[in-house]
């Protein structure tokens, strides 16, 4: 049997967590930190949440999380950080090969920090489906790379980087009932792992529906 992209996915990011240690900070974004801060807390979906930052830092501040990865190691991690940090009881976590499969229900913020993949990723349908997801009155927040990091002289696979307009044209988003908060390019710090000083611009989205 042939493997269908959705298997080569899950297989990639399974053996990516389950193969080494913890590969992220533990810390969250510090975009959704920027944009999220001044929202009340109502409920949330993470999407790509990985070992749980995200979702553990929006537990934290109130909201009821529910995290979504195709790994199953990432969320077990994640799940072990929620209890670390005594947000259990309002975080949740559902594994969902994005772009087959999406969770159920509306959600107060969707976030959707980073959902680039090496690996097939149906990138425009599952942004569709997080707004979709998004409550009214809610919250749509993506944020993406813009392109390569400033030392990286040779990408190591074939990319295609979006601009701000390009994701707007993409979500098709009905005029009037939603607007946009804020659309924005950030240039952050980013050193190479061999500690080589450098920096990468991220693609900022935020993005309100308005009430029924």
């Amino acid at each position: 049997m042939t493997d269908t992209p959705a298997l080569k996915a899950a297989e990639f990011w399974e053996a990516r967590y389950r193969d080494g240690g913890r590969l992220w900070s533990g810390r969250p974004n510090s975009l959704l930190v920027r944009e999220a801060s001044g929202l009340g807390p109502g409920s949330a979906l993470d999407l790509g949440c990985g070992e749980g930052a995200d979702a553990v830092w929006l537990a934290s501040r109130g909201w009821q999380v529910t995290g979504v990865d195709i790994s199953h190691t990432a969320l077990e991690r994640a799940a072990l950080h929620a209890t670390e940090a005594g947000v259990s009881d309002r975080a949740v976590w559902e594994r969902h090969v994005l772009g087959e499969t999406f969770p159920k229900g509306s959600f107060d913020l969707v976030n959707a920090q980073y959902l680039q993949s090496p690996i097939a990723l149906d990138q425009q349908r599952v942004l569709r489906q997080a707004a979709e997801a998004v409550a009214p009155g809610g919250t749509l927040l993506i944020v993406m790379h813009a392109g390569w990091p400033s030392w990286q002289s040779e990408p190591p696979f074939e990319a295609e980087f979006p601009t701000l307009q390009s994701v707007l044209d993409e979500l098709a988003l009905p005029k009037g009932d939603w607007i946009v908060e804020t659309l924005d390019t950030v240039r952050r710090a980013s050193p190479s792992p061999d500690g080589v000083q450098g920096f990468r611009d991220d693609h900022v989205w935020r993005i309100r529906r308005g009430d029924a």
